[in-house]
């Protein structure tokens, strides 16, 4: 066996070597971490739509946030009452989630959700927007009035609201009725820069 061996060793080259155990690498990492990374990406959101369902949020919202502007005067196609239960809430929170299938443990995602209706992101069709098929009246240019006349704390506290309650061993919390929001323009208004900061550092 050891003289097969010795015979086969001088043929192979070095990045021949290399090149095998990358390949085998590869080959073992695909098979069983890839797996458990794709299981751990996909079931975030499976799990939490279990423990928390969007219509429910949405009242834990205007709970937190009493000043937020409800939008729910539009009239059922249904029965033709108000529909009182849909609010601008949990429109949003249903665009987010179903209509664009963004997460709703991040920020980020929820900042995008808010710049689609100032314009400043993707577009909202109008025939897929929330409440298209259950009201009169689509609500999307009163919902888009709305988001614009908040103030950017507003908007601020409203996506960490929604974090907090989609993910409360979320980290980054903040209270919604921080002097942020009572006083918008404490939060808009840049600071100078704080000297010395290098120095810190060392």
């Amino acid at each position: 066996m050891s003289k097969n061996l010795s015979f086969i060793q001088p043929l192979l080259k070095p990045w021949q070597t290399l090149t095998a155990l990358m390949v085998v690498g590869v080959i073992v990492l695909s098979s069983g971490a890839d797996k458990s990374i794709q299981t751990n990406l996909f079931s975030i959101q499976p799990a939490m739509a279990q423990r928390i369902t969007p219509g429910d949020v949405w009242q834990q919202v205007y709970q937190q946030l009493p000043n937020l502007p409800r939008e729910n005067n539009y009239i059922s196609k249904e029965n033709g009452k108000v529909a009182e239960n849909n609010t601008l809430v949990n429109r949003l929170i249903k665009y987010h989630i179903y209509t664009k299938g963004r997460a709703p443990i991040y920020r980020l995602d929820w900042k995008l959700t808010l710049a689609d209706y100032l314009g400043a992101n993707e577009i909202i069709y109008d025939t897929s927007y929330p409440g298209n098929d259950s009201l009169r009246e689509n609500p999307l240019e009163g919902d888009r009035k709305a988001i614009s006349r908040l103030t950017r704390s507003q908007r601020d506290a409203l996506v960490q609201v929604l974090v907090n309650i989609f993910n409360p061993t979320s980290q980054n919390t903040l209270s919604p009725n921080s002097d942020t929001t009572a006083n918008p323009s404490t939060s808009t208004t840049p600071q100078p820069p704080q000297r010395g900061g290098a120095e810190l550092l060392k």
